[in-house]
């Protein structure tokens, strides 16, 4: 009997080979592994599906989608048929094997080796290329919708006759189809000359022909396409030359035709077209001769005509025609650009007023009388501010006001205005909870009057607390979108929110539509995949009713709704029918109108104030552009996040292009409510780049145009030691010969190297005004001081000095506020507010405000002749710059004041309230210094909330015994 044991003589295992259970749990897992892959590049797309579906704009979505996946797959399709196409051709075409030389028998073993694959390769290959071709065409989807839906400008270039239509978006799609050809008869023409190699149709190193007449055939066809698709390129290039960029020492950075453009490239470009035509005939011909003589011929004299005619000939134009006679010869080029340049920015309608900067009043007491009507002087400097508004308004260390406040109107008065915004960083205890579950939002707008401080110069708040009360009535105040909340929160669920704690904590659940659900599974595990948080997905905080919110920021969400919109570096909040509503300014730009010189909107929007500070910033706006249309306002609901877009450029063609593109986003004007449109106002990106053209296209003549005789600069900031330009600022004004104010944006110029004064412009920035959008530029005829001079001589006088010292002693920071220009009577009013901050004081106040009235020419000893002073409050040193020593009747906007804001205190008076109310602010205020030399912030601002009530009940008891009476 054989043994069956487990000696040699015994059955044997099997090895190496695994059972059918180890087969199926691999295949599982395999399954599994490419399901979970699947899923995960599947959840990106579900999530921004479900994210465009709850802001009711899925059309924006689908559009894109569809345009990336048509343009694809046609794309793709194309130049995978094109490559597969001539690899299949090249191999049928290849000769009979015969006697191979040893080139070919080297390659024998090649191509046996592909023989069993080489419709795997060819596949493999043919998709390879219409992948790569199928993503870079999706990425043209912009292209396509502007040349499918493009309208009419109803201009036509001065070169061509073309209506502006055509380069803006037209031309770009030309241009794209042209490089496509290129790169399909450029791969086609390597894959079929390596297919031909390989199978013997050409030889490189072997004796006798080098390639057969089928190859010989098929490669010149394909170069026929080459040369036949470069002569298209050459026609094309005669209308590129109308928005073409070059360097030009008159302008910097010239767009448009010149003389030796029009004069020796034009026609190169015709004759070089016909050439390129001729040689690509004389490849096509090859098909009957079967020779490259001619073709080869033809290729060399486009060559040389490309070297001679395209590139040699404008040379000798330009150096033995132009430049002899520069100015004579360009001047026809120089009209034209500077007419598009200013149709293409909006600037064509402004033309400089002659203002000499000499006075056109001698009296002192009318030049003072006139100075309380000139503007509403907005001594609350926004970009300072924020740190008060912080200490005296943030309540919690978990909420944050912006960097920059904003400037609005409230009730006819510029108001600074800002809103309490969710500080996630100041969470008192951090984790996954808390971040995204109690704390969900801020709480609140806090509002102060631009043109006044308190006794202490602190602001005078029209609207504190928590909540906030004040002169606005009853409005929603919680605040899910903002700058500042840039992480998600999940809410109205099971878990409660914090609200708010006042007097005891109080807690809410969201009640808005925003935001995704997330009850069903499913989108719960695409979320949690999204946003790597597993979470998301077993967390027993979320439930029925729980909804994720994201994309919080105003800028974010008008970005994802109207990706083809350019946003304002600086979303402002206002107060609307009872909601918070964020207000953004967007632009539709292009860079293919002719003749208009290009600029870069991240550069050009720069400023001492968006430097470091990118709440305020043009974000990758780096891109050149040379047209520009403030034509879309948009809002977004700070409680519920609803986007809307108001059309507001009427006229505008690339919006009315993107409108049929993306049919139903865009709402009519008519639908801005009056409530809406008190609050709109002109955008500081639009102003900043028109005021940098303006630099220039202010001057009209070609002649001094080119001699840059009067060409200007936008002055660096005085006030900040950066080096960065000035900003511009919004302030009610009256320019010279209005006879009300006006919410107005301004900004100055200075010569080009010269600091005096070279201009002022200022736009109607109200919205509701009939002339909202007119920009006004006065041309400053005399020597006037300029802002940096006026610093300068503030900062040399003996009152400052000393007031410096006084503030260094103390250990305290100086800060220099905003420098408002204002014309007045001829001449120029500087107002300029000074803040001093404490090394113990978390906010700087206002101590000093400095005022300086520049006039040209004035007799000797005049005070009113370039005086500069540097006094306690603003009528004070309205007072002292023209030499009155009675004070003035105050206008509305313009209390007298007694300290260095401009509320006045209250008047001495035995009233028990009043008494009352000045012993309490005593008390709060020895309170507060008492907390700074512990060292306890938080007692030092409930001290200081205590002080600024006390303040308040005192204002309101003097303003009665006033009233009455009694105040004497």
């Amino acid at each position: 009997m054989p043994d069956r044991g487990g000696g040699p003589s015994g059955p044997r295992m099997r090895v190496g080979r695994p059972s059918r259970r180890a087969r199926t749990l691999l295949m599982t897992l395999g399954v599994l592994a490419v399901l979970a892959m699947a899923f995960v590049m599947f959840a990106g797309f579900w999530t921004d599906w479900l994210w465009y579906r709850s802001v009711h704009y899925s059309s924006v979505f689908t559009t894109t989608l569809w345009t990336k996946i048509g343009l694809f797959a046609v794309f793709g399709l194309l130049m995978g048929l094109a490559v597969g196409f001539n690899i299949w051709l090249a191999h049928r075409l290849r000769p009979p094997l015969s006697a191979m030389s040893l080139e070919q028998q080297s390659l024998d073993r090649y191509r046996m080796g592909l023989a069993p694959f080489k419709k795997w390769v060819l596949l493999a290959v043919t998709a390879l290329v219409a992948l790569i071709a199928g993503a870079s065409a999706s990425g043209q989807w912009r292209t396509w919708l502007m040349w499918i839906n493009g309208v009419k400008f109803g201009q036509k270039d001065p070169q061509f006759g073309l209506d502006v239509a055509f380069y803006a978006f037209d031309l770009p799609w030309y241009r794209f189809l042209l490089a496509f050809g290129f790169a399909a008869a450029v791969l086609s023409l390597i894959a079929a000359a390596l297919t031909h190699y390989l199978y013997g149709g050409l030889r490189v190193t072997s004796p006798g022909a080098r390639a057969t007449a089928a190859a010989t055939g098929h490669l010149s066809v394909l170069l026929g396409v080459f040369v036949s698709l470069k002569a298209v390129a050459y026609w094309l290039d005669r209308y590129g030359l109308a928005v073409k960029s070059s360097d030009f020492k008159a302008t910097g950075n010239w767009t448009g035709l010149r003389y030796v453009d029009a004069n020796a490239y034009l026609p190169a470009k015709t004759i070089l077209f016909c050439i390129a035509a001729i040689c690509a005939v004389l490849f096509f011909a090859t098909l009957w001769r079967r020779t490259w003589q001619l073709p080869v011929i033809g290729f060399g004299l486009m060559v040389l005509s490309a070297v001679l005619i395209g590139g040699l000939y404008p040379a000798i134009v330009q150096k033995f025609q132009v430049q002899p006679n520069e100015q004579a010869k360009e001047a026809p080029y120089i009209r034209k650009n500077i007419d598009a340049t200013r149709k293409a920015y909006a600037i064509d309608g402004t033309k400089p007023e002659n203002y000499s900067g000499k006075s056109t009043v001698k009296n002192k007491d009318r030049l003072r009388t006139d100075a309380d009507t000139a503007a509403s002087y907005r001594i609350l400097d926004p970009n300072i501010v924020s740190p008060t508004f912080q200490q005296l308004e943030q309540k919690r260390k978990y909420y944050q006001f912006p960097t920059t406040l904003d400037v609005d109107r409230y009730q006819g008065k510029d108001t600074v205005i800002g809103l309490r915004e969710l500080n996630i960083r100041g969470i008192p205890k951090r984790n996954w909870i808390n971040d995204h579950f109690t704390y969900t939002h801020g709480y609140g707008a806090i509002m102060a009057t631009g043109t006044q401080t308190d006794a202490n110069g602190s602001p005078v708040f029209t609207e504190s607390g928590l909540p906030t009360t004040g002169q606005l009535p009853k409005y929603e105040q919680r605040i899910y979108y903002g700058e500042k909340t840039d992480q998600y929160s999940i809410v109205g669920g099971p878990q409660r929110e914090l609200d708010y704690e006042e007097n005891g904590e109080k807690t809410t659940s969201y009640t808005g539509k925003s935001g995704v659900s997330l009850s069903s599974a499913f989108n719960r595990a695409a979320y949690a995949v999204a946003f790597s948080e597993p979470q998301i997905l077993y967390s027993g905080a979320i439930g029925d009713g729980s909804r994720i919110l994201y994309n919080r920021t105003p800028k974010e969400r008008v970005e994802a709704v109207a990706p083809w919109l350019t946003i304002d570096g600086d979303a402002y909040p206002a107060v609307v029918d009872g909601r918070i509503q964020w207000i953004v300014d967007a632009y539709t730009t292009t860079n293919g109108y002719p003749y208009a010189s290009r600029t870069t909107l991240g550069d050009t929007t720069a400023d001492s104030l968006t430097v470091g500070n990118q709440q305020r910033t043009v974000v990758a706006q780096q891109n050149q552009v040379n047209y520009i249309r403030n034509s879309v306002k948009a809002t977004v609901d700070a409680f519920d996040g609803t986007v809307k877009l108001y059309q507001w450029d009427t006229q505008d063609p690339v919006l009315k292009t993107w409108m049929k593109a993306f049919p139903d986003t865009v709402e009519p004007k008519s639908a801005i409510k009056g409530d809406l449109l008190e609050h709109l106002r002109y955008p500081q990106d639009m102003f900043k780049v028109q005021r940098e053209l303006l630099t220039r296209y202010h001057v009209t003549d070609p002649a001094q145009f080119y001699s840059g005789s009067d060409a200007w600069q936008v002055p660096d900031d005085p006030t900040n030691k950066e080096g960065n330009a000035v900003p511009p600022y919004y302030l009610s004004m009256k320019m010279p010969g209005d006879t009300a104010q006006r919410f107005s944006l301004t900004t100055t110029f200075t010569p080009n190297g010269r600091p005096n004064l070279g201009g002022f412009m200022a736009v109607d920035a109200d919205a509701t005004s009939k002339e909202y959008g007119r920009l006004r530029l006065l041309r400053v005829t005399q020597d006037v001081p300029g802002p940096a001079q006026v610093q300068s001589k503030l900062n040399g006088l003996p009152s400052v000095a000393q007031f410096v010292r006084d503030m260094k002693g103390a250990d305290s920071d100086i800060q220099y506020g905003n420098l408002l220009t204002v014309p007045l009577d001829g001449g120029f009013l500087y107002v300029e507010p000074v803040y001093a901050q404490g090394r113990n004081a978390l906010y700087p106040l206002l101590k000093k405000v400095a005022v300086s009235y520049v006039d040209a020419d004035q007799p000797a000893g005049d005070t009113t002749k370039d005086t500069t002073v540097f006094e306690d409050n603003l009528t004070t040193a309205l007072n002292a710059v023209f030499g009155v020593e009675a004070p003035t009747q105050p206008t509305p906007e313009q209390p007298t004041p007694d300290q260095p804001g401009t509320t006045p205190p209250p008047p001495a008076s035995n009233d028990a309230a009043l008494k009352q109310a000045i012993a309490d602010a005593q008390k709060a205020y020895d309170a507060g210094e008492a907390a700074l030399q512990k060292g306890d912030w938080t007692a030092y601002g409930k001290a200081q909330e205590e002080l600024q009530a006390a303040l308040q009940k005192a204002a309101e008891a003097g303003a009665k015994l006033k009233s009455s009476g009694a105040g004497g």
